[in-house]
């Protein structure tokens, strides 16, 4: 089954959110039927946290109240994404099973009363979630409320107990073959680590001072791996059973545990979950960061908005919420940019419990309420847009991003605590969407000729094959963007000799760096160009490439800042300093406009978003979504799918879906 099939199911886009009635009585459950027609609900995640009583012994399973309440939600035509409920074992499991409690670096080992409370690699913890999988799957495969099969929860809690360390070396042993290999890759010459036998290989755990960043590295990728081997149990489990499609939902954006490319290539859907982290345009920006990597992750298939938070915002240690009509905008931002419907965390929200304070579709308060009003609202919305299901959205722009290289920026002994992957990934998909741009997210390895456009903001790590494969990107005739401390490291952490970045690199960038000189907290350096530098320098010296601006003062004066280099029939460009937002912001746009990648609607003013889906048969549609306070005229009168009239204007906070011809 595909997603397409999915909303064949559901007739249209998804709407709705996880459901925990279990928490609830049958008086909540009867308004609960009421107010999801009301809202047009036609979707809901069931089971994620229900363990303990699908199973409140080992081994012995009660589904009736299961039964029930999918039985109810299909009469009232809600169809069902079940969940495995295996990221929150019950008491029971760990009480009779303590091996199978994760252990942090410093050896602490963990108890109930949370949730993530497992080692993946612990046998009794797989068996476990094999067999509540299995009798799930069994009992409700083809059920006919069923739409979705939903493994687990935002994997991977990481663990370094005695089961990770004996599957870590299994590891080990799988890629590297042999000791001597092993020792060579992790270069453990240094500082007496020579390992002479496997039994002495550990996970990275608490040490005197900084771990091996070979083994940091590797045990990020076993742990990736086991990941992706765990899922991969519980979903061929279900397959056995049930012709549904089967997902997890990936945490974005900040959580990194697994290598995002490889776990989505095992979904059937690919669905994750997003919570902003700062309020106002900067959400904004954070749901097409989130929206636009989650569909760059699905590589061509589409892919479903499985959480957000309804009401919530996150600012620091802070939980404020939504301003009037960012539920809708924030439902549309992912619309655009390719979910299949939109999804919350949760319908109801609770009363008791970790989690009593987490915003949802029917408020402490009850349906009279703003939320719930909105919630309403966007519902209909929703229930309006179903001819997009199945259409799909191109990008001139691609934003490389690599899990390897996000580990590799987590190492110990790094030359400054702020060269930060997140955050770079972040900005520079922040300056293109200020542009106006719709961008893909692409790995280093990738094929990237369709791009005019492509930008490396932190690949710190890269490899061989990546370093070749932007090279003949450049030549081939791409405009390249490679921003400071790229390409400083192989994918073994071992640095680079000779000059950053690696070989094939420089040669498309006609530029060799020599030397690393990051710069205090408060400092800033000026380039010639008028633009601000922060956070790094470099001492780089050019071979063939033009020098577009250079630093002003200090040792690098006159050393090259910003270079370009022609380079076969392409560009490439190269950043040895973090600008300001405003000076990087206006390097992209130039960058844009040389490219010949322009917006997806010209001259649409700061805060205005507009993203086209395209549809097999050539119809399309432009969502526009305004974050200003000022009314923005639309070029001609087009039909607005969210009101069913022709639209002239998009008025403040306003959102339009615009069938084009």
């Amino acid at each position: 089954m595909t997603t397409r099939s999915i909303t064949d199911r559901l007739g249209g886009l998804a709407f709705g959110g996880d459901y925990n009635p279990e928490q609830w009585d049958e008086p909540v459950w009867k308004e609960d039927d009421t107010l999801m027609r009301k809202a047009r609900v036609n979707l809901v995640t069931v089971g994620v946290f229900s363990w303990a009583l699908l199973e409140p012994e080992e081994g012995r399973y009660d589904f009736a109240w299961l039964d029930a309440h999918i039985e109810r939600l299909h009469a009232n035509g809600v169809a069902v994404d079940l969940a495995t409920p295996t990221a929150s074992p019950p008491p029971w499991f760990t009480l009779t099973h303590p091996d199978a409690l994760p252990v942090t670096p410093d050896g602490t080992r963990l108890t109930h009363g949370s949730r993530d409370t497992y080692c993946l690699a612990a046998p009794a913890y797989r068996s476990a979630a094999r067999r509540i999988a299995s009798a799930l799957a069994e009992r409700y495969g083809h059920h006919p409320a069923l739409a979705l099969w939903h493994v687990h929860n935002e994997y991977a809690t990481l663990c370094y107990c005695e089961y990770a360390a004996a599957a870590f070396r299994e590891w080990l042993r799988a890629r590297h073959g042999s000791l001597d290999a092993l020792n060579e890759a992790w270069g453990t010459a240094f500082w007496s680590q020579r390992y002479t036998s496997w039994e002495q290989v550990l996970p990275p755990r608490a040490t005197q001072w900084h771990k091996n960043p070979g083994q940091t590295l590797d045990f990020r990728r076993f742990w990736s791996d086991e990941t992706i081997a765990a899922f991969r149990e519980q979903r061929d489990t279900i397959r056995a059973h049930s012709d549904r499609p089967v997902t997890t939902n990936l945490m974005l954006p900040a959580y990194q545990n697994v290598d995002l490319w490889a776990l989505a290539r095992e979904l059937d859907v690919v669905s994750s979950d997003h919570y902003p982290g700062s309020p106002g345009l900067d959400a904004a920006a954070d749901v097409a960061f989130h929206a636009d990597r989650t569909r760059s992750l699905a590589g061509g298939r589409p892919w479903l908005l499985m959480e957000q938070g309804t009401n919530t915002v996150y600012d620091g240690d802070r939980v404020l919420g939504k301003e009037p009509g960012e539920i809708l905008r924030h439902t549309l931002g992912h619309i655009a940019r390719g979910s299949e419907g939109a999804l919350f965390f949760q319908w109801r929200q609770s009363r008791a419990g970790a989690e009593t304070w987490h915003s949802a579709m029917v408020p402490h308060t009850g349906p009279d309420s703003r939320i719930f009003r909105e919630v309403a609202r966007v519902g209909e919305a929703v229930a309006r847009l179903g001819e997009l299901a199945g259409s799909t959205v191109d990008a001139s722009v691609a934003v490389l991003h690599d899990a390897d290289a996000w580990w590799a920026l987590s190492v110990d002994g790094l030359p400054s605590a702020s060269l930060g992957y997140h955050k770079e990934l972040s900005r520079a998909h922040r300056a293109l969407w200020d542009a106006g741009v719709t961008v893909d997210f692409a790995h280093p390895e990738h094929e990237l000729y369709r791009y005019p456009l492509v930008i490396a903001p932190a690949l710190f790590l890269l490899s061989d094959a990546g370093a070749e494969n932007l090279r003949r990107y450049v030549a081939g005739g791409g405009t390249l963007l490679v921003q400071h401390a790229n390409g400083c490291v192989d994918d073994r952490m071992q640095a680079r000799l000779g000059g950053y970045p690696a070989e094939p690199l420089r040669d498309a960038l006609g530029i060799r760096v020599e030397e690393h000189r990051p710069l205090r907290a408060d400092e800033r350096i000026a380039l010639s160009d008028g633009s601000l530098g922060t956070v790094w320098s470099e001492s780089l010296h050019t071979k063939g490439a033009e020098t577009l601006a250079a630093y002003t003062h200090g040792m690098l004066a006159g050393s090259p800042a910003l270079t370009r280099h022609r380079f076969g029939t392409g560009q490439g460009w190269y950043l040895s300093t973090r600008l300001d937002d405003a000076d990087y912001g206006a390097l992209v746009r130039r960058l844009l406009d040389e490219a010949g990648a322009g917006p997806e609607a010209p001259g649409l003013p700061g805060g205005v978003e507009a993203v086209t889906r395209h549809a097999p048969d050539g119809r399309r549609w432009q969502v526009r979504i305004n974050h200003g306070a000022d009314a923005v005229p639309l070029p001609e009168p087009v039909h607005d799918l969210l009101t069913d009239t022709t639209a002239h204007e998009l008025p403040p906070g306003g959102c339009a879906v615009l069938r084009r011809p």
